[in-house]
């Protein structure tokens, strides 16, 4: 099983789009049985699948000594794709965690949900705490989308300066060029600058129509040059995750 963390200290990067459309792929494309666990407390994972709110928050009890995550794992229209949505519980989350000082609680949470997934995708919130701590040490890749601009290779630097600080071991790290608007010559001297190299997602209007039609851009524009970027993406994912022997399930 793998545990892929879409994560940014920087918010508005398209995180969200990212994880819920990985967690398609690698359903969809990839065959694994994937979970989808939104930790953001926006909730804009569920609501791009097309999901209804919670109406009874639970989903930070699970973080809680007798917390089962598989009685709040709902399915998602797609085969081989379940969630785990986020609500407004999440709020104190990072003090909950904190209290009870369980700093691997969700590497065991992750770890009891083997047998049942292949792929687990975590969409997390552009936060350095407690809660980034326990994503860091559960996760196997972290996906670090970034804005083509300065603040984007400042979040690269803040990240790499947060796991030198760490005394435990960090995942590996792919970051890629988040919201890339090809007629704007800064994002070009950005790409070919300090994030030459780095995979690219465009700013495109199919991305943006996710959020309208609450549906994978791969279902609805899989010919699109979003969709394909975003595939390549999922691909070097693949690759990586087969670089460090981490099997399929």
């Amino acid at each position: 099983m793998a545990i892929i963390a879409v994560y940014s200290p920087k918010g508005g990067v398209g995180k969200t789009t990212i994880a819920v459309d990985m967690a398609w792929r690698c359903a969809m494309r990839g065959g694994h049985r994937t979970l989808l666990w939104d930790l953001d407390i926006q909730g804009g994972a569920g609501f791009l699948l097309g999901a209804e709110p919670n109406q009874h928050p639970r989903a930070a009890s699970l973080f809680q000594r007798e917390g089962n995550a598989r009685r709040l794992v709902c399915s998602t229209r797609y085969t081989g794709l379940d969630q785990l949505q986020a609500d407004p519980s999440l709020r104190q989350l990072p003090l909950q965690l904190a209290r009870l000082g369980q700093r691997s609680r969700l590497s065991w949470l992750t770890r009891d949900l083997r047998r049942d997934y292949a792929r687990i995708v975590l969409d997390c919130p552009p936060v350095l705490n407690e809660l980034s701590e326990q994503i860091f040490a559960a996760a196997d890749l972290v996906i670090l989308p970034l804005p083509p601009s300065p603040l984007g290779a400042r979040a690269l630097d803040q990240l790499r300066a947060e796991f030198s600080r760490r005394d435990r071991r960090h995942p590996p790290v792919l970051p890629l060029i988040s919201m890339f608007d090809s007629r704007r010559k800064a994002h070009h001297e950005v790409r070919n600058g300090s994030m030459a190299g780095l995979p690219m997602i465009p700013a495109a209007s199919p991305i943006e129509q996710m959020a309208f039609r609450r549906t994978p851009v791969g279902v609805f524009a899989p010919s699109s040059d979003a969709s394909r970027a975003l595939d390549r993406v999922w691909r070097e994912v693949e690759t990586k995750l087969g670089e460090l022997n981490i099997p399929p399930v």
